[in-house]
C-alpha cells in the first residue's frame, strides 16, 4: 500500500512540475517508477522494451498523462506537430494479447487526451491508430495507440489520396464474411468455457 501512495506523490508532483530546469534549457521530465505488468517481475524480452523503459523511469519521455492503468507520452518520432501515445502500463506485446479491460482503459482516456492535443496544435481532427504486427507497422512491441492530430490537406497518408471504391457483394466477400463470423463465434464459445462471457450477436 506503501508504494501505491509513493505512486501517486510523484503522479501529482509531475503534475505540478513536469519539466525540470536545467541551465536554462528544459530537459524530458522522467515519468514516475511504477512496475510494468502489475508489479510482477519482467518477463523476457520486456527488459529490452523502450516503454517498459519509460514506464520505470530509465528512458526520457515528454510525459503528456498519467494514471495507474497507462500514460501517455508525445511520440518521439512524431508524424505531425502533437504526434502522441497512450501505453499501458502492463507490457503487452499487441492488441490481441492486451486484456479487454486495458484497451478500456486506454480507449477511455482518448477524448480527454485527443481534446486537449487538438486544441493546443490547433487542429479540428485526429487518427486514432493501432499498427499491431509488423506487417501493419509496429516497430515496438508494447501495445500503443496513436493519436495523430489532423489538419485539412495535411497530406499525411498517402493512401488518403487513393481512391476507394464499393465494395463488390460476390460469393468470395460472402465466405469471407461466413469465415470471420464463424472465427468470432469459436471466441466467444472458448471465452464462455472459461468463464469469460461475450456479447457478441450474430445476425
Amino acid at each position: 500500500m506503501e508504494a501505491r501512495a509513493r505512486r501517486r506523490l510523484a503522479l501529482l508532483s509531475s503534475h505540478v512540475n513536469p519539466l525540470v530546469e536545467t541551465s536554462g534549457t528544459a530537459s524530458f521530465s522522467s515519468l514516475m517508477a511504477s512496475a510494468c505488468n502489475g508489479g510482477n517481475e519482467m518477463k523476457k524480452g520486456e527488459d529490452d522494451c523502450v516503454f517498459c523503459r519509460v514506464i520505470l523511469g530509465e528512458a526520457p519521455a515528454l510525459k503528456l498523462y498519467e494514471d495507474d492503468e497507462c500514460v501517455c507520452i508525445l511520440d518521439t518520432y512524431p508524424l505531425c506537430h502533437g504526434h502522441s501515445l497512450i501505453i499501458p502500463k502492463g507490457h503487452y506485446p499487441s492488441l490481441d494479447t492486451t486484456p479487454p479491460s486495458i484497451i478500456g482503459a486506454m480507449c477511455s482516456k482518448v477524448p480527454l487526451i485527443s481534446k486537449a492535443v487538438m486544441k493546443v496544435t490547433g487542429c479540428d481532427s485526429f487518427n486514432l491508430l493501432v499498427n499491431n504486427g509488423a506487417a501493419a507497422g509496429q516497430v515496438i512491441y508494447h501495445t500503443h495507440i496513436h493519436i495523430i492530430p489532423r489538419k485539412a490537406n495535411d497530406c499525411l497518408w498517402t493512401s488518403e489520396s487513393l481512391r476507394r471504391r464499393p465494395m463488390k457483394v460476390d460469393q468470395e466477400v460472402s465466405q469471407l464474411a461466413d469465415r470471420i463470423r464463424e472465427s468470432l463465434m469459436f471466441v466467444s464459445r472458448y471465452k464462455d468455457s472459461k468463464g469469460q462471457g461475450s456479447s457478441l450477436v450474430v445476425n
